[in-house]
């Protein structure tokens, strides 16, 4: 199996305690029917998500992501294979508030269209290596 990773940024529609919990408890029973692991990292301003399997599994659990209309402004950050998983333990992995990467204002000013892939992996490695 070859594995795939693919991290995207999106702009939450709705975005509340009770929606943010479906969003969770829908992708951890697919994720690990589908064997992909990965986290999301959601504020009231954006959801940035890593999501690793295999590739064709990833394409389609994001093909789906781009549908929902609880995502706007859907931005592919990096995709491409890796080596290896990031968040071999967890089927989504939920990192809520600690992961302040960007300020509400960097991301009105552009910080999610200005991202590279490297960066965006490295906010994911960091958390990866948190105590869950």
């Amino acid at each position: 199996m070859s594995l795939h990773r693919l991290i995207y940024a999106s702009r939450p529609f709705g975005f509340d305690a009770g929606v943010l919990a479906g969003i969770l408890i829908t992708a951890r029973a697919h994720n690990a029917r589908n064997d992909i692991t990965g986290a999301l990292i959601c504020r009231s301003d954006i959801y940035l998500q890593l999501l690793e399997g295999p590739g064709d599994a990833v394409h389609a659990t994001f093909d789906r992501i781009k549908q929902d209309d609880r995502h706007v402004e859907v931005k592919t950050l990096h995709d491409a294979p890796s080596g290896e998983r990031i968040f071999g333990r967890w089927a989504m992995r939920h990192d809520p508030f600690t992961s302040w990467m960007w300020t509400r204002q960097e991301l009105q000013d552009g910080a999610v269209q200005g991202a590279s892939a490297l960066e965006a992996q490295a906010i994911f490695t960091r958390i990866a290596s948190q105590p869950d």
